[in-house]
């Protein structure tokens, strides 16, 4: 048998010229508001191509980076495909329009105003009515480790083991708050998906990809008897995936496509 040279192959790039993409740190107030208007405008629209918006229910809002106790959300019925960063609207903690041109949802805000107070580290929440989110809340179960997706919601979300009708008021907002506590997402028994993060890309990823997990849980149930991932090997999986900055890196590719695709959404 001959043996043959091996020919050298090319040497490797060096670590420190390839390109990888981090949060940006913005210098000024005005610059970080600019940019996390547009990412809500984009998750918004991402939500709307999933098949995630349902008339004019739910919201995705975004903490204001100077203004305390202010946040940016969707317009109250303008769809989700057509929101822009400029056309958004800026609400206070007791869900007063205080910039922008349209009413907002109060039965929504009034959720989301109490898990921004109760999670100063939160950036941005999520929610909106979802089909297999809906389908797996009215269940009155929890995402269960049957894949390594699901893995990142393992011991790190909530139920909230109650349904008292179209939330109106701030109590029934903080008894939500309470039930997510310190966790990324809580199921609402009855009604669907909430998700939080420390950018509007995390909550944004967390909802789309907790909608998916609930979507192949019930795939999974009704094909059969599914197989858990054991609790050590998910929580685990669950530290190398469950953070917001994984979260936030995952989401890039969705951004990247609604940004190139739909740049009026910046305007």
């Amino acid at each position: 048998m001959t043996d043959f040279p091996q020919r050298p192959g090319p040497d490797p790039v060096p670590v420190d010229r390839l390109h990888f993409t981090l949060p940006p740190v913005h210098p000024t107030a005005a610059e970080e508001r600019r940019y996390r208007k547009e990412r809500l405008a984009g998750a918004l629209r991402l939500l709307a191509r999933a098949g995630c918006e349902e008339g004019v229910s739910g919201h995705i809002s975004a903490r204001d980076p100077e203004f305390e106790d202010c946040y940016w959300v969707n317009p109250f019925g303008v769809p989700f495909a057509r929101v822009t960063a400029g056309g958004l609207v800026l609400v206070n903690g007791e869900g007063q329009v205080v910039e922008g041109r349209h009413h907002v949802n109060q039965a929504a805000f009034a959720v989301h105003a109490q898990v921004h107070r109760a999670r100063p580290d939160v950036v941005a929440v999520a929610h909106t009515h979802s089909v297999h989110g809906r389908a797996l809340a009215a269940l009155g179960e929890l995402i269960e480790p049957y894949t390594q997706q699901a893995c990142a919601f393992f011991e790190d979300h909530a139920l909230f083991d109650a349904y008292t009708g179209v939330v109106v008021d701030a109590e029934e907002g903080r008894r939500i708050a309470a039930a997510l506590g310190a966790y990324k997402a809580v199921i609402l028994r009855n009604h669907g998906l909430l998700t939080v993060g420390d950018s509007v890309d995390a909550a944004a990823w967390w909802f789309l990809s907790m909608e998916r997990c609930a979507e192949v849980q019930l795939l999974a149930r009704a094909a059969g008897k599914p197989v858990p991932i054991a609790r050590r090997d998910a929580v685990t999986t669950r530290d190398q995936l469950g953070s917001d900055l994984v979260a936030w890196i995952n989401y890039q590719p969705l951004w990247g496509q609604i940004s190139e695709s739909e740049p009026e959404l910046l305007s």
